[in-house]
């Protein structure tokens, strides 16, 4: 009957190796989920330094210059002109050589010279920049005293883009340009601001000084790849400010400074009204000193319009200062006084004496602006601008 009886010694050795086996299985488990998570993270890591090691193998490439092709030729070769205006008669790679044309902005070797890449300058950033995406808050409306103005720009640069078929019908090709000059603060650049707004058409704005340049040809570059990027946002508007700063009369003077300004300014001669037809493409100007200006540049066919934005008479005076106080808190203000003692004011003048005015009324705590506040501050606009006009006789 003892034979029969199972040992309980053994039976608990027995459960216990069980027990033992179960746990080296877990163990088992947990060892190879940690071995796999080594193996991917050693996996991402090894990516990681690959990349990292690319990136530094790039860096430690030498930099490529960035020339112009003047001209290619059958065998393999051309010549690229650098920004500093040196030639070079260089190779090409058998993948980039029926890509490379006359003007083509490519990538060259420092060592060599030879040609790596062709950049696409389709869209040229410098350019790109001058476009205005975002159209500003300012209308017709809000320009008082230039009726006369606004209705030259409107049939000379609004009613082409908008109704074409007017000038069809009529038989006559409409104003390409227009040039508005006068003194400063008379109103141009808000005029500027109230096509950009009235039009439909794409709005690209830049300053004359902007086309100058440093380097040969640099200046002639950007006036093409402006004009290029105006024609492909057709209808588009081009403005001009400050014109007088490329545009001034040609000398017989051989500096090398002035030799690229005509330089440029011959480019934008010829994009104005050149060979190439430009579209639905309207040009802007403005300036103070028209009285120096290229007579090439002022021709009919370039600005078929010339407007004198000239300062503004008593009944000017009072739209403009009833435009910038229709949004002001006022007490019970003699306007008729007010443009009696403002006649020489132009219209950044009217909008500063407003401005002046409201602060004054916040300095003394209140919230509407009296006549004495718009009396002070005529005094005070008055006064600064002597000391100004002074000051540059002085110093000019």
């Amino acid at each position: 009957m003892s034979g029969n009886t199972a040992d309980p010694e053994i039976e608990k050795s027995q459960e216990n190796i069980f027990s033992y086996l179960y746990k080296l299985e877990l163990e088992l488990e947990t060892v190879k989920r940690d071995n796999k998570n080594i193996l991917d993270k050693n996996a991402d890591l090894e990516n990681r330094f690959n990349a990292v090691n690319a990136e530094l193998s790039k860096m430690r490439k030498p930099p490529l210059i960035v020339g112009y092709v003047a001209d290619s030729f059958e065998d393999g070769t051309a010549v690229v002109r650098n920004s500093n205006g040196m030639q070079f008669l260089v190779s090409m790679g058998s993948d980039v050589k029926g890509k490379v044309m006359h003007g083509s902005r490519v990538t060259m070797n420092q060592q060599t010279l030879a040609i790596v890449n062709v950049l696409n300058d389709e869209n040229d950033p410098q350019a790109k920049a001058m476009e205005l995406v975002e159209k500003p808050d300012v209308r017709f409306s809000d320009v008082g005293g230039l009726k006369n103005a606004i209705m030259e720009l409107k049939e000379t640069i609004e009613l082409p883009l908008t109704n074409p078929e007017l000038f069809e019908r009529i038989g006559v090709e409409p104003p390409k340009g227009v040039l508005m000059h006068g003194p400063p603060g008379c109103g141009k650049t808000m005029l500027a601001k109230a096509i950009a707004t009235e039009t439909h058409a794409s709005f690209i704005r830049l300053v004359g000084s902007e086309l100058v340049k440093k380097y040969i040809g640099e200046g002639a570059r950007l006036v093409k790849n402006v004009f290029k990027l105006a024609q492909k946002k057709a209808p588009c508007i081009l403005f001009i400010d400050e014109i007088d700063a490329v545009g001034a009369l040609r000398s017989e003077s051989y500096s090398t400074g002035e030799r690229e300004v005509h330089r440029t300014m011959m480019q934008l001669l010829a994009e104005m009204d050149g060979f190439n037809n430009r579209g639905d493409v309207r040009v802007v100007a403005a300036t103070n000193r028209v009285d120096i200006l290229d007579p090439a540049l002022m021709r009919p066919g370039r600005f078929d319009r010339i407007i004198y934005i000239e300062e503004p008479d008593e009944n000017a005076r009072m739209e403009i200062l009833k435009i910038h106080t229709k949004k002001m808190g006022l007490e019970k203000i003699d306007f008729k006084r007010l443009i009696n003692i403002t006649k020489a004011a132009n219209g950044a003048d009217l909008k500063s004496i407003c401005t002046e005015a409201g602060i004054f009324a916040i300095r003394a705590k209140r919230s509407k602006v009296t006549q004495k506040d718009f009396e002070k501050a005529i005094a005070k606009v008055t006064k600064d601008k002597q000391f100004l006009l002074g000051s540059s006789r002085i110093y000019g």
